[in-house]
Parts: structure tokens; sequence; C-alpha cells
């Protein structure tokens, strides 16, 4: 069995490591038991330390994250189907990691697989092209030293096709699907075409192509049970506000449903509250705010809860909060506060311990 390298994983901080690390969410472990595999195997399989999915925020480079699904897929064997699959039965709206939880919060497909265009969460850019009839995503891996493993490359599709069918409530099935599928076997080529509805294309990349009709059924799971990871206090006061509720309360619960799906154009949240923007604008004026600063109090509010509760990067809660990009989070961050994500961070983690010590 290999030896762990401690070389190999990355604890969670912000800086530019993360452009080439990617997550691994302790989520994973109940998905494997979910599957029917055990974390503990796939880990010595894989050479890994036995606690990795135990852990908040480790990060894994290309390499060892590329060794680990292989290692998954060696321990699922043949015997139940393809892995994917085996995930796919399993996969629910319960199951977090912050690229779930944006997709699943968005309008449609098409805005899902916009902000997962963004989010870059994996080894692979997405690449996603429109027509009338059609979306066809590409998938393109950032680093092809070493071969990236053929289950990694299924499994993105299946979680692709998943998520439209979990969200929309609906059986939708693609128009094309394949990846290099050459030393498919029969009985695994013959499980993907029975679940895709669609036979898997032997294609040199991972590529997806879904009806437009599907790709803008409406997701159903705004309010999914995910929100209890981020601001339960904040999700249950606003779910309680009465409809004689002050324009900033209103708008605040419109903007805490809108973050993550990247929607917080005034003219998108006044269509989700039911009035004209020049309504908006007078009642919040009459209240004596703005809509901008409504907008960064809800920011600024969960920014704290994410880094005071998560491990979660800088970068995964810009994505998180509708920003651009890491910069410009970092830089209205310091706007509010005068600091940064990560002093602020910091400062907390050393008021734990202090406290912890004390006591």
């Amino acid at each position: 069995m290999k030896s762990a390298r401690t070389d190999d994983l990355t604890a969670p901080n912000d800086r530019l490591v993360h452009a080439r690390t990617f997550p691994v969410w302790p989520a994973w472990k109940a998905l494997l038991q979910d599957a029917g595999l055990s974390g503990a195997n796939v880990l010595r399989r894989a050479g890994l330390p036995g606690d990795l999915l135990s852990l908040e925020g480790m990060r894994l480079d290309s390499a060892t994250y590329y060794r680990l699904w292989e290692a998954i897929d060696e321990e699922a064997g043949d015997a139940a189907g393809p892995t994917p699959l085996r995930f796919a039965q399993k996969m629910s709206t319960d199951w977090f990691n912050p690229e779930l939880f944006v997709a699943l919060c968005s309008e449609d497909m098409n805005n899902a697989l916009e902000r997962l265009a963004k989010y870059k969460s994996g080894p692979m850019a997405m690449k996603v092209e429109h027509n009338a009839w059609r979306t066809n995503v590409a998938l393109e891996f950032l680093d092809r030293t070493p071969s990236p493993p053929r289950v990694l490359m299924a499994f993105k599709l299946v979680f692709l096709v998943q998520l439209a069918r979990l969200a929309t409530r609906s059986p939708i099935d693609p128009l094309r699907i394949g990846w290099p599928v050459s030393d498919l076997s029969a009985s695994d080529a013959g499980a993907y075409a029975t679940w895709f509805g669609v036979s898997v294309e032997d294609l040199p990349e991972p590529t997806i192509v879904f009806a437009q009709d599907d790709m803008q059924r409406p997701f159903l799971t705004a309010n999914h049970g995910m929100w209890k990871f981020f601001e339960p206090v904040l999700r249950q006061r606003l779910a309680e506000l009465e409809k004689h509720a002050t324009t900033v309360e209103r708008l605040r619960s419109a903007l805490l449903e809108a973050l993550p799906a990247g929607e917080l154009s005034m003219a998108a949240i006044c269509r989700r509250l039911g009035i004209s923007t020049r309504t908006l604008q007078r009642r919040l004026r009459e209240e004596g705010s703005t809509f901008q600063q409504t907008l960064d109090a809800v920011r600024n509010s969960l920014a704290h809860h994410y880094l005071h509760n998560s491990s979660l990067s800088s970068t995964e809660i810009s994505f998180l909060l509708g920003f651009e990009d890491p910069n410009s989070f970092v830089r209205a961050f310091q706007t509010w506060t005068g600091s940064t994500p990560q002093t602020v961070r910091l400062a907390h983690a050393n008021g734990r311990g202090a406290s912890s010590r004390q006591a």
C-alpha cells in the first residue's frame, strides 16, 4: 500500500494554491457509505490518511484527486454496475457541497450551468453553448498529467443529469452524451443507456447535450434543506415574516434566495417581489435604506457566518454570495469591515482557542 504523502494534501487557506487544488467534502463519507462503499478501504487504496473524509476544508492536488477517484472505482468493483450510477441513486438535496447548493438554488438548468461554469470547483472547466433548441456542455480537464480517470468523467456527466432531475422533479434525459468509452464493457454500456435514456458515444471529451425545453424547466428547490447549513437563524426569521413586513425585510428575504444563483439585479429581485423597481426604490427610501445597502448588509452577515462556521475558502464564499470573482468579494469585505476575510477568520479562530484554554 502506498504511504500517505503529506505534500499531496493542502490544508484550508486562501492562497493561490486553491487554483490547482480541489475540495474533498466530509459529505463524501456519507455518500460512499450510502453507495455501499467503505471510505476506509477507499483511502487505503489511494494511500491517503484514514481521517481525510472527516476533515473540514481539505483540498487535494490533481494527481491525488485523480488517485482518490480511481480508488473509489476500484473499491466499487463491477458487481453492482457503474460506480457513477451507484452514486446517482443515492444523491439527494441533503448531500452538501457548494457546487450542488448553488445549482439547486438556480432558476433553471441554464442558470445552474452558467453558475457552475464560473465556479470551477473540480479539475475540469465547463464550456456551455446555447441555441434555440439545445444546450451543449463540454468538459475540459485543466490538468492532464497524469491522465484523468474515466470514472470522474462519467460522474460529472451523471451529476449534471441527476441535478436536472432532482431540481425539476422531471424525468429529464439528455439528447446526446459521451466521453472516451472505447474500453466500456457491454454491461456498463447497457446500464448507462438505460439510465441516461440514450446510448453513450465514444467522444474525445466529456460532452452532454440537453433539449432547450428541458433547460428552461423551473427548478423547484429554492428552499431545499441545504439552507440549514448556512444561516438557520436568519432563514427562520425571514420565513416567519408577516405579510406586513417592511420592504427592507422583504428585500433581505428575496436577496437571500437569489444570492447563490447570482441573480442580483434590481429588476430580477423586483420580479421576485412582484413590484416595480421604482416602487421598490421609493419604499426603501421611505425606510431610510437603498437596494445596495440592503444587499451589502445581507452579504456581510452571510460572509461572517461562513468565515466563523465553515472552512469555505474566500473563493467559495465569493461564489455563494454572488460575486463575479474572489477579488471583488475581498474588496467589498474590506469596505464593510476594514479587514480581510482571512484576518477575520484567524481572529475568530484565535478567540475560540483562547476561550477554550480559559475554560
